[in-house]
């Protein structure tokens, strides 16, 4: 047991996306594998336990060791800014140092056009939940340092740095990089697991 709590803290975490907000790359139901070795080794912070399954969640509060830093395109599970008991998973738009800007839904990047198209969605405005309201123009911002600007993929329905500002680099929990299970809960049970979707890379 100790030696899975070892790797829980240091190696690789399990975390199930609750929101559409990175559809079509991830959907609601995806159990997914994150890489905490990916920037670095981390030293846990504060560690909580409860009855619920798995029994404890580490904090990682410091790096013991550096392996570099996320990359534009990475997905990234961090610390949520405004409630760091919640974790956000988002995919890195912009680095320190970048300015971003969005005009009419498009995303630059130091100027350039960022080429999302591959994994982003967009929705009919006329269909958009209004909890949430996409803001199709914005900055431009200079990415300070340390800091990193994040977004959904799915554009119009993420909550991300456009409302809430910057990641900070030591509330990162790590990289996104596998599927292990998929789970529906809709329709025939028969079709309740997503075959297709087990064991896939994330990218």
């Amino acid at each position: 047991m100790l030696l899975a709590f070892a790797i829980r803290i240091f190696v690789v975490q399990a975390f199930k996306i609750p929101s559409g907000s990175m559809i079509p790359t991830l959907v609601i139901g995806d159990h997914i594998l994150v890489s905490k070795l990916s920037y670095g080794l981390q030293w846990p912070g504060t560690c909580r336990f409860s009855m619920s399954f798995p029994p404890m969640t580490c904090y990682t509060s410091s790096s013991l060791l550096s392996f570099g830093a996320p990359q534009r395109g990475d997905i990234i599970v961090f610390r949520y800014p405004e409630d760091e008991d919640k974790d956000f998973i988002k995919r890195v738009v912009g680095l320190p140092g970048d300015t971003v800007e969005i005009r009419n839904k498009v995303v630059f990047v130091n100027g350039a056009p960022l080429d999302d198209h591959g994994y982003t969605q967009r929705v009919d405005p006329g269909v958009i939940d209004g909890a949430i309201n996409p803001r199709d123009n914005f900055g431009p911002v200079a990415v300070p340092a340390g800091k990193f600007f994040v977004m959904g993929d799915n554009r119009d329905q993420s909550l991300d740095s456009r409302f809430w500002g910057y990641v900070s680099a030591e509330k990162i929990r790590g990289k996104a990089f596998r599927i292990y299970w998929s789970w529906s809960g809709q329709g025939d049970w028969q079709g309740w697991v997503r075959w297709d979707r087990l064991g896939k890379a994330i990218q």
